[in-house]
This record gives C-alpha cells, structure tokens and sequence, in this order.
C-alpha cells in the first residue's frame, strides 16, 4: 500500500469543491468548530461535578425525624 501523491490529493480536493462549493464546505468548518468550543465548554463545566451535585442533592431524611414528625 502506497501513500497518496500530491496529485491524487489535488484531485481529491478539486472534486469535493465543486460538489460541494465554497459556501457549504466554510459553512460545515465553522459548524465543526462550534461544536470543538461546545465540547470544551462542557468539559471545563465538568471539571466541578462534585460540589454541583452537593449543591443540587435534595435533603434526606431518616426514620427518626419521620417518627418525630408523626408525633407533632
């Protein structure tokens, strides 16, 4: 198996711009790079779980305060 030469990828490359043009291939490149930011945003959010969870956690309660609260 051989690599590609140069010419192979200008043809390549010639191909997919003139089935796709200028516009639409710009357009996917700046979709994919939203998507890059949004994925490193989402991974500096999850950098804290443990204290958003703590944050978030509703209060339990045992059965002795459920007794006590029964008796009122």
């Amino acid at each position: 198996m051989h690599a590609p030469s140069i010419w192979g990828i200008l043809v390549v490359a010639v191909v997919v711009i003139l089935l796709f043009g200028r516009g639409k291939i710009s357009g996917m490149m700046g979709e994919v790079a939203s998507g890059i930011k949004a994925f490193q945003k989402g991974m500096k959010d999850d950098d804290k779980p443990a204290e958003r969870i703590q944050a978030e956690a509703p209060r339990t309660v045992d059965a002795t305060e459920v007794d006590k609260s029964k008796d009122a």
